[in-house]
């Protein structure tokens, strides 16, 4: 990899959101780790992406696995920007249908696998002059549109992504006096198969709802901290 360029490392980057949030960064000069839990998968997407002349290489890395996180951040040696973009979908049951097990299941990759891969990278990124972390969450974890104006109820992704929204505060809260800059984005209701093969009317372009991940990866030092944002604006906790 180019020294000169910014480094960025995007988890859940071989589809979806995460592989046009890589591509757009790679765009834009930087230089890109692709993380893929799965490797075959995750070297198609670097091979597409290396054959439009984009800097990106794959990186072997399952959040949920301690080894895996372990054996990713120690084959990284410099880092400036960390996308947590891998996140899942257990069911679209109500919290009275929610079984533990699907609760679980979820809040391993939308939780405790943010916690865990950005704890690990964590002592990288800060040898980084201009540290970026963004947390890809979504509207439908907003405490306040969920109660008010959001109209579905799903007891597993919703609580996880208002969890993931919690722990962006406090590591901002944590880092404010720090270089750092961490945020919340939601890329908004696009077309991926986070709906597990369910129609999605009305549903966007992923390729759009990358690009605030992207602008907040590469925010300038006057840019917020500790806010969570879709492409329109702020938006509350």
């Amino acid at each position: 990899m180019a020294h000169h360029s910014k480094i960025a490392l995007v988890t859940g980057a071989n589809k979806g959101v995460g592989r046009h949030i890589a591509r757009q960064l790679a765009q834009a000069g930087v230089s890109v780790l692709a993380g893929s839990r799965d490797t075959s998968r995750g070297q198609r997407t670097v091979d597409e992406l290396r054959a439009e002349g984009l800097d990106v290489q794959l990186l072997q890395l399952d959040v949920t696995d301690a080894a895996s996180v372990a054996a990713a951040a120690a084959h990284v040696t410099a880092l400036d920007i960390l996308v947590n973009n891998a996140g899942i979908s257990s069911g679209y049951d109500t919290p009275s249908r929610t079984s533990p097990e699907d609760l679980r299941r979820t809040y391993e990759t939308n939780v405790f696998g943010v916690v865990a891969v950005t704890n690990a990278f964590l002592p990288v990124l800060l040898r980084s002059p201009s540290p970026r972390i963004v947390n890809v969450s979504s509207e439908v974890g907003s405490l306040t549109l969920m109660r008010n104006r959001i109209p579905i109820n799903v007891g597993a992704y919703q609580s996880s992504k208002a969890a993931l929204n919690a722990l962006t505060i406090l590591y901002a809260k944590e880092l404010r006096d720090t270089p750092m800059k961490i945020n919340a984005v939601t890329p908004g209701y696009v077309a991926t198969d986070l709906y597990g093969g369910m129609p999605t009317p009305g549903a966007g372009d992923p390729a759009h709802g990358a690009a605030v991940a992207v602008r907040f990866a590469l925010l300038d030092d006057n840019g917020p901290s500790g806010e969570f944002h879709d492409a329109s604006g702020i938006l509350p906790w």
